[in-house]
């Protein structure tokens, strides 16, 4: 049901981020090319790396997650930041999602990870909801802040 993504996954991993973007009503912010992916996901120096899931009866993908490492230097260990996980609408409910996200929690303890986190829209309930089933809790008094765009290039000349 989970396999690790191939180079020619690279078109649907695209097709199905911008899938998520319109679900979380940003199409226009979806930019990424292929070529781009390809890079990141299995160029010389990989720092993005995918998973997909495929419907058991049938073998067609109907989601995937996409991950990097991050570090916490309290604790000393990498971890698993999941920048995106998406199901398709007509196979939610078939624990595609909750298996991705298994699989990603098995690769964190095997390596000796110490956490599995990502980021949430504040309306996404069925997410959260997803998510808090499975034991994840929000990280309160936490704040995401960015750089981008014009600000991020000021600042890259500062």
């Amino acid at each position: 049901m989970i396999r690790t993504a191939v180079a020619s996954d690279v078109p649907l991993i695209r097709e199905m981020i911008r899938d998520l973007a319109e679900y979380e009503k940003e199409p226009q912010a979806a930019v990424a090319t292929d070529e781009q992916l390809h890079e990141a996901l299995f160029g010389p120096e990989p720092a993005l790396f995918g998973l997909i899931a495929e419907d058991e009866a049938t073998g067609e993908p109907v989601g995937f997650a996409v991950w990097f490492l991050n570090f916490s230097t309290w604790r000393g260990t990498h971890g698993i930041y999941l920048e995106d996980l998406y199901v398709r609408p007509e196979a939610r409910g078939g624990g595609h999602g909750k298996a991705l996200l298994l699989e990603l929690a098995r690769i964190a303890v095997e390596r000796g990870y110490s956490r599995v986190e990502w980021s949430v829209l504040d309306w996404n309930r069925p997410s959260i909801d997803f998510y808090e089933s499975l034991g994840a809790v929000p990280m309160a008094g936490w704040t995401v802040y960015r750089l981008t765009g014009e600000a991020l290039t000021r600042a890259g000349h500062l």
